[in-house]
């Protein structure tokens, strides 16, 4: 395989993942976010979905991120009867955020992240010493 198309595949999968970490970011600064009145939603998780493209161009495949969505679970209920959105019973609405999953799939995006810097930095020194060699 040509080594600047493994580079440009690796790169790829970097977009793709600072993409993943920024939605991940905004989910757990959301986590803690509530409805400002009785009947509203509060802030709902998103999620990053990945595909698989074909770049005609250069003839590779590289990874894309196919849609930015939201997450259809339920919502987590707090009782504080005091809050202004708080429903009849007291209770009031939560993101359906769970920080600790949150957490978890940025360690997994960041891993993958420097996997793909792993393989650009290999791809590199290999061109630099092929040219060496044909010094």
């Amino acid at each position: 395989m040509d080594l600047s198309k493994a580079m440009m595949i690796s790169a790829s999968g970097m977009k793709a993942q600072s993409v993943r970490m920024r939605v991940i970011s905004e989910n757990l600064a959301n986590s803690d976010s509530l409805p400002n009145t009785a009947g509203t939603d509060p802030y709902r998780r998103k999620v990053v979905s990945f595909a698989d493209v074909l770049n005609r161009k250069d003839g590779i495949h590289e990874v894309k991120v196919t849609n930015v969505g939201v997450d259809k679970s339920d919502f987590g209920k707090r009782y504080q009867p005091g809050h202004p959105a708080a429903d009849g019973d007291g209770y009031v609405q939560t993101p359906n955020v769970n920080s600790l999953m949150e957490v978890m799939d940025m360690k997994q995006a960041q891993r993958s992240y420097e996997a793909n810097i792993n393989a650009v930095e290999t791809s590199r020194a290999m061109i630099s010493r092929t040219i060496e060699l044909l010094r």
